[in-house]
Formats: C-alpha cells, structure tokens, sequence
C-alpha cells in the first residue's frame, strides 16, 4: 500500500520526561511515507503548533521552493530562498518506537506551546499538532478540529479518572 496522506484526529497525553505516543493512526502513516519508525517535526510556519511528516516529504520541499521562488518572480515580490530553504528543512528526525513513543526535544515544547498533551489534526501531506488551549484559541474557521479536540481531550480526562 502506497501512503496516502494525513488524516483523521487523535489526542496523546503526555508522558514523563518529555515523551510523547504518536497516535496509531498517524504513526502507520509516518512509517509508509517514512519507510520506517521517523518522525519529522517542526515549527508551523503561521500557527501556533507543531507540524510532523514523515521522510517522503523531503523530496516534495525543492520543489516547494522551487514553486515558492517562481512565484514571487511572476508577482515582482522579494524572495529569499536561503531564508524560505532554513524555514523548510530545519524539521527534527525523531525515532519512535513500536508503541509510537518519542521524545520531543526541549525547543519544540517551546515553540508548540506543548504543555499536557498533543492534539494531532490530519492535513493531507503533513499533521498539525497543538496543545489543546492554542488550537481552542483560533478563529471560527477551526470549529471542526476545536469541537474533536474538546472531544478527545474529555474522553482522555474520563479514562484517566476511571484508573
């Protein structure tokens, strides 16, 4: 089978010591566009989350850039294709294993705003994934994923009370 794309919700609490599951549905995704067990996160470049893909994604980045850089020739607008190039590949390489788990390194947490856990949002060639008070803080065009998340995030709760 080949990989077809992110899609889909998912919630992860966190863990201890900066660890994190990788959900099942979009760790089988990962591991089809990565040919394995790596995840790539990085910093979305206008929300405040995260953004993960795996390692397929890379081929699709130059072309991006070479897209983006055609673009801003035709429109007459400034263009810096070192800077845009930093911006796309300055993604971590993360190994997860089996169960999905992972560490997520300090500065992402910072970036991400991550505090108790991840809400993973599917978005066709790469996932976004917020802290659930970031994603609640957006305008009326996310009400879908904030009302899934609401909903996740509860049903997370619920099990946690029953242990």
């Amino acid at each position: 089978m080949s990989f077809g794309g992110y899609s889909g919700q998912a919630y992860s609490p966190a863990g201890d010591k900066s660890r994190f599951v990788l959900p099942p549905l979009f760790r089988k995704a990962v591991k089809e566009s990565s040919g394995g067990r790596v995840l790539c996160l990085a910093k979305h470049d206008r929300w405040n989350c995260l953004m993960g893909f795996g390692l397929s994604r890379k081929d699709e980045l130059e072309t991006q850039l070479d897209r983006e850089e055609e673009r801003s020739i035709r429109l007459g607008t400034d263009f810096d294709r070192d800077l845009r190039a930093t911006q796309l590949f300055g993604f971590v390489e993360l190994p997860f294993d089996d169960s999905g788990r992972f560490v997520m390194p300090d500065h992402l947490r910072t970036l991400g705003r991550v505090e108790d856990g991840l809400y993973f949002q599917g978005a066709g060639r790469f996932f976004t994934i917020w802290n659930p008070a970031e994603l609640a803080a957006m305008g009326s065009e996310w009400e879908s994923a904030q009302a899934a998340c609401a909903n996740l995030v509860a049903e997370a709760a619920a099990k946690g009370k029953k242990k």
